[in-house]
């Protein structure tokens, strides 16, 4: 019994030595204190403000080869004035920054595997940069009102208006880069306005939809550089359709009138429009989806004059630019007035006529007289 119960006791005590040590073995793995990454480094290509971010692995994590790692990086987007953040494997990402202002980035680790017995575990701590931006340039010299328009997906134009900063006699350029380009180009064709100038026009320059391109309008002056500004945007997001051509009414069942209408002619799809009208200087209806509209129809005999407009929709970009309106149609329509036959429309051959037989006339009667006391 004795030896019984002594084997019971030594088995009891074994199992909770063994529960104990795995007990401390996970608090281990599950407390290992990951460290944040080292050594963040931010480089420019020359890019117009694509920077590349790299870091170094932290030292605590160099052997430990068996664990894989990942890294949480975050950094201020200055173009939307928020936060982005992405997970990648590597040690090195792109984005875009304003190189006018702070550039501010942080990284975290995320450690998996058997270091942390199995769970994804990220670092307490991040590791940070915030790169204050090159001081370049007189202050208040920058250009303003930088406004870009893709006129009915075909020409592509960028405008801008002198700072009332700048000196007279300076002079901007504009620059531009997309990640089609090894390296950056500068405007095709300047628009000029009273001598300097105003903007660029990109017809017969590709520019490729759906992605980021860069600018910089610079310049100099006697007095040193100007003040540079950096833009970056997606064409797609700044088209602005043709005005449609030609509104249809017809008066239709049911006390209706029909209205309808053609696209415009361009490169803009069919599918990508969406409308608005307007009824006698207001707008009378929602965003409408198809190029048709039922309004119902009134006897006061009163006139009324429809418009409408155009603008891409969410589906084909982020935004859009109106169109102009089209030209007024009017119901009911003005009936054209046939003007009664009178003296004030008769036609001129008429009037010719009638003075040349008065003079023959007048010839007759003098040559009459004058064979008569001759």
């Amino acid at each position: 019994m004795l030896r019984m119960a002594a084997k019971s006791w030594l088995t009891h005590q074994a199992a909770l030595m063994l529960l104990l040590m795995s007990w401390m073995e996970s608090a281990l793995c599950s407390g290992f204190a990951v460290d944040p990454p080292a050594d963040i480094v931010i480089s420019d290509p020359g890019h117009l403000g694509y920077l590349r971010i790299t870091w170094s692995l932290p030292t605590s994590l160099i052997n430990k080869t068996e664990c894989p790692k990942l890294y949480h990086l975050e950094y201020f987007d200055t173009y939307s004035d928020r936060w982005s953040a992405v997970r990648t494997p590597r040690r090195t990402y792109s984005a875009q920054f304003d190189l006018t202002k702070d550039v501010r980035v942080r990284v975290y680790t995320l450690l998996n595997g058997p270091c942390t017995n199995g769970t994804l575990t990220k670092s307490t701590n991040y590791t940070e940069l915030v790169q204050k931006p090159p001081s370049t340039g007189a202050a208040g010299t920058a250009v303003q009102d930088f406004i870009c328009v893709y006129h009915n997906m075909k020409n592509f134009e960028c405008t801008w208006r002198r700072s009332p900063k700048m000196p007279a006699s300076s002079q901007h350029s504009l620059y531009f880069w997309h990640k089609e380009l090894e390296k950056t180009e500068e405007c095709p064709n300047y628009l000029i306005s009273s001598g300097v100038r105003s903007g660029c026009n990109f017809t017969g320059t590709y520019l490729p939809d759906f992605t980021d391109i860069n600018f910089c309008v610079n310049g100099s002056s006697p007095k040193g550089p100007l003040e540079p500004a950096f833009i970056s945007l997606q064409i797609q997001d700044h088209v602005k359709p043709e005005p449609t051509e030609k509104l249809y009414l017809q008066t239709g069942p049911d006390r209706k009138l029909e209205l309808h209408w053609d696209p415009p002619v361009g490169r803009v799809p069919d599918h990508c429009l969406e409308w608005q009208m307007e009824q006698d200087g207001k707008i009378v209806s929602e965003i409408l989806a198809e190029q048709t509209r039922t309004l119902p129809l009134t006897y006061d005999r009163k006139r009324s004059c429809f418009r409408v407009r155009s603008r891409l929709n969410k589906y084909c970009a982020e935004k859009s630019i109106w169109s102009e309106w089209s030209r007024p149609t009017c119901h009911p329509e003005e009936k054209e007035v046939t003007p009664d036959p009178g003296w004030d429309v008769v036609p001129v051959y008429v009037y010719v006529a009638v003075a040349i037989i008065a003079m023959l006339v007048l010839s007759l009667c003098v040559g009459a007289v004058l064979k008569f006391y001759l």
